[in-house]
């Protein structure tokens, strides 16, 4: 009876402990995602491995997640990245529960595709969020000269009212290029003159212009930014960038494994570009430039399907503007790499609606601020306190602003819904994947040992074959179709092999051959990213 009864509540307390694994109340430390990533990956251990791909500078681990039903080369894969953006903790947490959900959740899925998924690919910076110091980090932990004068991390951040967070600093001062907002002045912006303002401060981030060169921070903390370091469009000479594209290691070990990863038909990118809840528009003259820098026409219009579809799983609307900076993940994605490229920052602070009283800001950080004080989010500004400045003696300093992180990541508390979300639309665009199927088989008997032999290869899933851009750029594997004989046949017309550039979503090519001969023989057709095909044929 002891013995039941404590098996009963060792039982209890391991389903406990089950449920509560990833239970958190704040987003989680590097440290915390690998523990819980490595007690799922044992847990479902014929379905998933876990892999360092390399270090980071700063001693991290770029931890890679394949799921698969056991032979991830066999089926098209999608990878799932988070961690572009080093102070986009919320992109990590979407990636670690993407694979949470799949292995606990849909388990099915991983009989048709495979998943290679980067929970965190700027480690050294999202840990920032978790030090005694909060700034909005995106840098590795490689030591730069940012201003390029000789001397490293000579020009940091100080944390002057004392609260632990990085935030901003205004002057009064009559030179200045700055007013409070009118509709909420506790915002600083860039006064207008074609609008008769005359700016009367000056704002710099929180800290001292240590090296007296008039810029306050720019030479802190160094590093490399991961979403500045690719080859597309890199930004040479400027801050973040790295000496030369790829020069860091955890994006080349990234570019390494994908590189190798032939059967990747999609990428999709948590982070600061969006095409998703905008999709990306065509332009005829930057499509036909040497070096590309528009989608290409398809694939804009494959890019507005998706957006559609993740508009309606979503129910997110008036997403801020993408921007880039060059040297993206994203753009290498779709540009250099010609993969399907979906981006999302995951989440933003909805519109403020008003009412009577207050009306809807037209201001991004007025708007912030307005659903932050709807939901009750007490520390999303830190209130404009006087501070005595050795840069500005006798001047009126105020330290305060918007509080880092807080506007790329929502309360932990919604984080699951989000997740959620985005799974069911990650899962939703898998059913819609390039798959190869044998349609209108035809054998017609000729006489005097001849057969002609007719098929249709169709791909009856609704993404191509190819991007526009991957059939354009040559890299994407094509289709490879092969005829296999049988002793004593002979192909009369027709080839044996052949190789087809694209097949269009649910599209078909023709396929016809001409043979002398008796018995069996096979036909096979496919590319790493669409899967294979084959059918027998008993002449």
């Amino acid at each position: 009876m002891k013995y039941k009864l404590l098996c009963l509540v060792f039982g209890y307390l391991s389903m406990a402990s089950s449920i509560t694994l990833f239970s958190q109340d704040n987003y989680r430390t590097h440290q915390t995602v690998t523990a819980n990533l490595k007690t799922l990956v044992a847990q479902n251990a014929a379905n998933a491995t876990m892999v360092s791909l390399t270090k980071t500078i700063g001693g991290k681990d770029i931890w890679l997640l394949t799921l698969s039903n056991g032979k991830p080369d066999s089926n098209p894969a999608m990878a799932v990245v988070g961690g572009v953006d080093g102070s986009h903790l919320l992109g990590v947490e979407l990636a670690a529960k993407f694979a949470e959900n799949v292995l606990l959740h849909h388990k099915e899925v991983l009989e048709t595709t495979t998943f290679y998924i980067f929970p965190n690919m700027s480690p050294d910076a999202s840990e920032q969020y978790f030090s005694a110091l909060k700034y909005e980090r995106q840098a590795n932990a490689k030591k730069t000269d940012d201003d390029r004068d000789g001397a490293i991390n000579e020009d940091g951040f100080e944390d002057l009212n004392k609260d632990g967070l990085i935030t901003m600093i205004r002057i009064e001062d009559p030179t200045g290029a700055y007013i409070p907002l009118e509709e909420d002045p506790r915002i600083m912006v860039k006064a207008d003159a074609n609008k008769g303002e005359k700016g009367s401060y000056k704002v710099f981030s929180e800290g001292i212009d240590n090296d007296k060169d008039g810029a306050f921070n720019e030479d802190g903390v160094g590093g490399v930014y991961f979403n500045k370091n690719f080859t597309y469009d890199p930004p040479y000479f400027k801050s973040g960038a790295g000496e030369h594209p790829v020069s860091e290691l955890e994006n080349r070990a990234l570019l390494d494994f994908l590189y190798e990863r032939w059967n990747l038909y999609s990428i999709f990118t948590f982070g600061p570009t969006n095409n998703l809840s905008e999709p990306l528009k065509y332009n005829a003259a930057s499509a036909k430039k040497r070096v590309v820098s528009s989608i290409l026409e398809n694939d804009a219009k494959l890019n507005k399907q998706l957006s559609e579809k993740y508009t309606k799983i979503i129910k997110a609307k008036n997403a801020p503007a993408s921007g880039t900076q060059g040297g993206g993940f994203f753009e290498w994605s779709y540009f250099h790499f010609g993969r399907l490229a979906m981006g999302t920052p995951g989440w933003w602070a909805p519109k403020f609606e008003g009412d009577s009283i207050n009306k809807a800001p037209k201001n991004k950080d007025a708007n912030f601020l307005k659903w932050a004080e709807q939901e009750n989010i007490s520390n999303a500004f830190v209130a404009w306190k006087s501070i005595s400045h050795p840069d500005f003696p006798n001047k009126k300093v105020e330290v305060g602003g918007i509080s880092p992180f807080i506007q790329k990541n929502p309360p932990y508390a919604m984080v699951d819904s989000i997740a959620t979300k985005h799974t069911a639309f990650i899962l939703e665009v898998v059913k819609m994947q390039p798959s190869l199927l044998f349609t209108n088989l035809k054998e017609e008997q000729l006489g005097s040992g001849l057969t002609r032999i007719s098929v249709d290869l169709h791909n009856h899933g609704m993404l191509p074959s190819h991007t526009e851009m991957g059939a354009k750029s040559r890299w994407v594997r094509k289709i490879n179709v092969s005829l296999e004989l049988a002793k004593g046949q002979e192909i009369i017309s027709g080839k044996k092999r052949q190789v087809i550039s694209k097949i269009n979503e649910d599209s078909s090519i023709h396929l016809s051959w001409l043979i002398k001969g008796r018995g069996k023989l096979s036909v096979k057709a496919g590319a790493p990213q669409t899967g294979t095909n084959e059918i027998t044929i008993n002449l």
